[in-house]
């Protein structure tokens, strides 16, 4: 089969990398993709926005099967798009993308159905978002409605915090149009876990557990990013938390958006948080996680292209998915000053001397190639994947090659894999 892959990032050459493996695969496109996935894919020069062109493209080179990476395509309907064409693609339509493009839908659809989540309001006028505020105890969480690439939450300590916040999201539009609407939330304590899970619209099934990292510098310090590394399995996710999740979480999500007539197919990622209280979502994604795509995938024993197209054509169930009983550590490193101000176009070296090691994956995030080497192109610049047998083992392979791989400015923090939890 042909394979087209929609997107550029990390996520999409850990699907590439994984789709590669898949006997049913002869040739894979990447539009745009990057340097790296180059190395794995013909990449395409089309933005994954340019959904006329990408339909072309698909249609003159008879490609078989389209992946959307991206949020921002999915939001604006481009599955319905091929769909519309004759094209098989994998990814939910826009009326259940919606699931992660609108927060005020997500939280409005688990207060529906019973499905725990933090109490909140949603506001679209400032002057009554504000006067609420406050009403409330701190802290308090803040949340533009729309996509703001994983950056549009806000966790504010203090009334004037909140204030400040509130103002730059919905009058100073720091997030443009995804901060029209915003979602102010009680703010819940606990450790953190991502499941993503494989869904046909009538199945789910959740996928190895991950806990990412947000923050940009070590100890959970300094701003928010789109992730600065992740792991798997989490530390704290029990077989029978596991059990809870999928009778109280996953199913009656999946069950929800079929009864609103939005029938999910795809890739569902449950942002949780176990709290006092049990388990609750944070977040809906409606697509693989970056970077936790980067440790889940080297973890799936199962070709992923049958299951792709098995919640394609709606026989999930029909598929035994198996995992590796290994655990998985990505490090990410990132360009100096980001997530705000950071220069590119610095060679990156020590690929060649890495790609010799074992178990260790570089996935490309923000690279370009000039006369013939790798130099950095983006905020987030490469992921740095260590397999091990347990998780101190695949913790230290990771680290091993943060060292081996430099660029000017190179960023990263030196904690990934290291959270304890009680």
């Amino acid at each position: 089969m042909k394979v087209l892959v929609v997107g550029g990032g990390g996520r999409e050459h850990a699907i590439i990398w994984k789709l590669k493996q898949s006997p049913l695969v002869d040739k894979i496109y990447c539009a745009p993709g990057n340097a790296g996935i180059g190395e794995l894919a013909e990449c395409v020069p089309i933005a994954a926005m340019e959904f006329d062109k990408l339909i072309a493209f698909a249609k003159e080179n008879t490609v078989d099967y389209t992946v959307i990476g991206m949020d921002d395509p999915l939001a604006e309907g481009i599955v319905d798009a091929f769909e519309k064409e004759g094209l098989q693609v994998f990814g939910p339509k826009q009326n259940a993308a919606i699931l992660e493009s609108s927060k005020a839908f997500s939280k409005n659809l688990m207060k529906k159905y019973g499905i725990p989540t933090a109490s909140y309001e949603t506001f679209d006028d400032y002057e009554k978002a504000k006067a609420y505020l406050q009403t409330q105890t701190m802290p308090i969480v803040l949340k533009a409605d729309g996509l703001a690439l994983g950056k549009g939450v806000l966790i504010c300590n203090t009334l004037e915090e909140a204030e400040t916040g509130l103002k730059e999201i919905m009058q100073e539009h720091k997030f443009g149009t995804a901060g029209n609407t915003v979602v102010i939330e009680e703010f819940l304590e606990g450790p953190e876990v991502s499941v993503l899970s494989f869904c046909d619209g009538k199945h789910i099934v959740p996928m190895v557990s991950a806990q990412d990292h947000k923050r940009a510098l070590d100890h959970d310090k300094g701003l928010n990013t789109g992730g600065m590394g992740t792991f798997s399995p989490s530390k704290f996710y029990t077989k029978e938390m596991a059990e809870e999740c999928m009778k109280t979480i996953f199913q009656p999500t999946l069950d929800a958006m079929k009864k609103e007539g939005r029938p999910f197919v795809g890739i569902i990622y449950f942002g949780l948080m176990y709290t006092k209280n049990g388990m609750k979502v944070i977040e809906y994604n409606a697509r693989f996680g970056d970077p936790e795509a980067q440790v889940v995938l080297p973890r799936l024993k199962t070709d992923l292209l049958e299951i792709m197209l098995a919640c394609t054509n709606g026989t999930l169930d029909k598929i035994d998915i198996q995992w590796y009983d290994n655990a998985a550590v990505c490090v990410v490193l990132a360009s100096g000053g980001y997530p705000v101000a950071y220069d590119k176009g610095y060679e990156i070296t020590g690929l060649d001397k890495i790609a010799k090691k074992e178990n260790i994956i570089v996935f490309h995030a923000g690279t370009d190639k000039k006369n013939g080497k790798f130099v950095t192109a983006g905020g987030r610049v490469l992921g740095i994947t260590g397999i091990g047998k347990n998780m101190d083992e695949a913790i230290q392979t990771a680290y091993e090659g943060v060292e081996i791989v430099d660029f000017e400015k190179k960023h990263f923090r030196t904690d990934i894999g290291k959270k304890e939890y009680k």
